[in-house]
């Protein structure tokens, strides 16, 4: 796949050019769709999908600003969504994915296990079911048990395992991948999870620290897919960290999309 740069001028430019566009004209079918724009620290992160002329999803994400990294609260409570950022993928991306919208949880001190993820750190949070349905995750009462039940085989991927304890209000439970280097005596700086509730996988995360970023990372990582999935659409084999010097940017992405039928 040839990854497309994302930055704020290109993203002015597609506005720009749909804002001049005949509105008799047909609908956009392909480029670069932008998704909704939201303050993080001291800067701002939007949303995306990157489309193909022949129709498919090459690869969605978020960007944000390098001033994104500062201000940020210090004092928080781990996977609080009072003090999540989210915004909602373009419309568009419901036509040709499951996922609807991106969670930024900022961790200034980490969460449990903290023996392995205890570094300041963003977990970010591509969910496949709206802020609505989320809100209703709360743990109480039967609700645990919901949260625990696992997915049929088959609908998360090899190698994923079930974290005991790992549960989250209006989040889910979590799945890690068993040969993740943190797993494996090294230290966390990257990883990715995925995360089910009601027996349903329900976002996919990557999960990584601000000491990463800040080194400016260019790098692409391979992921498993499910075999199986709810809904037909495009899913990722891979997720993006990069950083753009001229822009002073970052984009974490979803990519290696293959077309998956339920």
């Amino acid at each position: 796949m040839t990854f497309r740069t994302i930055t704020t001028s290109f993203v002015f430019a597609a506005l720009a050019a749909q804002a001049l566009a005949c509105p008799f004209c047909k609908a956009q079918q392909s480029g670069l769709f932008i998704g909704e724009t939201r303050i993080l620290g001291n800067g701002t992160v939007f949303t995306w999908i990157d489309v193909a002329k022949d129709g498919k999803l090459t690869a969605l994400g978020i960007t944000f600003n390098e001033l994104a990294l500062e201000g940020l609260p210090q004092d928080l409570a781990a996977h609080a969504m009072d003090a999540e950022v989210w915004a909602a993928l373009p419309k568009k991306a419901k036509e040709l994915t499951a996922f609807d919208h991106v969670g930024i949880n900022w961790n200034p001190k980490g969460h449990q296990p903290l023996e392995i993820y205890g570094a300041p750190h963003f977990d970010f949070h591509f969910y496949t079911i709206p802020t609505s349905e989320r809100s209703q995750i709360k743990l109480e009462g039967d609700d645990l048990k919901v949260c625990q039940q696992k997915p049929p085989a088959g609908y998360m991927p090899d190698g994923y395992m079930y974290a005991p304890q790992s549960e989250e209000k209006y989040m889910g439970a979590h799945w890690v991948a068993l040969n993740s280097p943190e797993l494996n005596g090294k230290p966390f700086t990257s990883t990715f999870i995925y995360g089910s509730y009601g027996g349903r996988m329900i976002f996919a995360e990557p999960m990584i620290t601000k000491a990463f970023l800040e080194q400016k990372p260019n790098q692409v990582f391979a992921i498993p897919a499910p075999k199986k999935v709810e809904r037909s659409g495009w899913y990722p084999t891979a997720y993006g960290v990069r950083f753009d010097a001229v822009r002073r940017e970052y984009t974490i992405s979803l990519e290696g999309l293959v077309y998956l039928s339920k």
